[in-house]
């Protein structure tokens, strides 16, 4: 694997030796200078593959630098970061290409995750130039999808029933399920096998860059837009774009990308006319879409569009027949010379919670063969199962329980909050009433069943709430009541 090299350009020895440390412990190689005129050195003696770049500095001015820094850097990404921080300094930083900004004092884990974003992004580029050279992409694999459960027979169903169509899919499923396979998959088995397939991973793009990234720019569309770039919709031009983290489009974008579906054809960044374009797209989220367009996050006409063939990866805890088969095929892949599961330690492996889904299956076992050192693998060869994972409805609704009383006590000045259990039941009970009575087409009768509670006190509580004009009309077909 490829080592990565960071240039972090501050005077202030502090920050240098404490970004050098943390990035060094992620395994990458760190160079530091004091100025922009020493960064211009270390840059031509080592290309970096990102840089952290104060705005204050001795001499010339990091944002001064941001230029040069990027022609001398082939466009490596740059992550700004000031003590001095103010709109002003936020929009030059961006205009000049600055791939993130931080305030200082910045929080060292989203620096790191800021630096990791931009690897990936560089990443991304580097495949992009390969397909600018007319080299085709490779679709990195194939890599099999395993499983022989019922539930994951369905899904090798819909992939081949939809392949061979040019259709939109929509590929949902918590993270870790295997989403991209699937697209992988799709596309493997389409006609357009031949052409480029290119992941597009939304959240680890710079929200203010995404509508570049995908649509491209001509030049002069911006500052530091020196040369026209095609996007990743064209370089996918004949073959297909996979969008991962569909839910993080921002919504001024989702419109482009909504009129490349209605009308084949693309308006990069800062261009007077459209281009045609042959795509597929195929896309996938672990969020819930129907409730982002219910509250005005994802538009509902492009979601229309996107999701005209839904493909669903349930988690693995739901199909644990599959748990040894996986561990199987991934132990093969690790070393075929790996022994065969114990009884123990594959009972082991089924009654885990694998929340982390097939990903945490995956690197559990290589941690265990890891330590196993050729020998046969033990459960206590694997790692604690990992207490994260989705939470269920019930855990979000306790703590966003939690969250508002936290919020109301904050907000109570110096007096003591009162009346928190009526204020709690009069944000609870109306979503709760409407949505029952949605779902029961406002039938008042069985709402009080549903609800266990007398009919009149539904209709009193509707009543209070100003819900009941909307189903008055449910009155006549509802039965009597006993």
């Amino acid at each position: 694997m490829k080592k990565n090299h960071i240039l972090v350009v501050d005077d202030e020895e502090a920050v240098c030796w404490t970004l050098q440390r943390a990035l060094s412990a992620e395994g990458h190689s760190v160079a530091v200078a004091p100025s922009a005129e020493q960064a211009f050195v270390q840059a031509r003696q080592q290309t970096p593959d990102a840089i952290v770049l104060d705005v204050r500095l001795p001499g010339l001015d990091g944002l001064s630098a941001l230029g040069k820094l990027r022609d001398l850097t082939d466009d490596a990404p740059i992550i700004v970061a000031t003590a001095f921080g103010n709109l002003e300094t936020a929009v030059r930083a961006v205009e000049g290409g600055a791939f993130d900004y931080l305030t200082k004092p910045f929080d060292l884990d989203k620096a790191l995750e800021s630096v990791a974003r931009a690897l990936q992004r560089r990443s991304l580029r580097e495949r992009v130039s390969e397909a600018e050279a007319g080299e085709p992409v490779p679709v990195t694999g194939p890599e099999e999808i395993v499983g022989t459960s019922p539930a994951m027979q369905a899904v090798f169903k819909r992939i081949a029933l939809v392949a061979a169509r040019d259709s939109c899919v929509l590929i949902t499923g918590e993270s870790g399920t295997g989403k991209e396979l699937v697209a992988r998959a799709v596309h493997r088995h389409s006609a357009r096998r031949d052409r480029p397939f290119l992941p597009a991973h939304i959240a680890a793009l710079n929200p203010s860059l995404v509508e570049s990234e995908l649509f491209g720019h001509v030049r002069g569309a911006f500052t530091g837009a020196n040369q026209p770039r095609p996007g990743l919709l064209s370089l996918a031009d004949g073959g297909t774009i996979f969008l991962d983290e569909l839910a993080d489009i921002p919504l001024q974008v989702q419109v482009k990308l909504l009129r490349v579906l209605e009308h084949n054809e693309i308006l990069p960044v800062g261009a007077n006319q459209s281009q045609p374009l042959n795509i597929r797209i195929l896309a996938a989220t672990h969020q819930d879409l129907d409730r982002r367009v219910a509250e005005g996050a994802f538009r509902h006409d492009l979601f229309f569009r996107l999701n005209v063939f839904q493909i669903h990866l349930p988690p693995l805890r739901e199909r644990r027949e599959d748990v040894l088969p996986l561990s199987d095929h991934f132990l093969r892949r690790f070393d075929p010379r790996c022994l065969p599961l114990l009884p123990a330690t594959a009972t082991f492996l089924v009654q885990q919670p694998w929340l982390g889904n097939v990903r945490e299956l995956r690197n559990a076992l290589e941690h265990a063969v890891i330590l196993a050192r050729g020998g046969p693998l033990l459960p206590e060869h694997f790692p604690a199962a990992s207490a994260h994972g989705p939470l269920s409805p019930g855990k979000q609704l306790s703590d966003a329980v939690i969250r508002w009383l936290a919020d109301r006590v904050q907000n109570a000045g110096p007096e003591p909050p009162a009346h928190l259990y009526q204020e709690l039941l009069g944000c609870i009970e109306p979503a709760l009433l409407e949505e029952v009575m949605r779902r029961l087409q406002g039938n008042r009768w069985t709402a009080a069943q549903w609800l266990g509670l007398n009919r009149a006190t539904v209709r009193k509580k509707l009543a209070a709430y100003k819900l009941e004009d909307a189903y008055r009309d449910r009155k006549a077909a509802e039965p009597d009541a006993t």
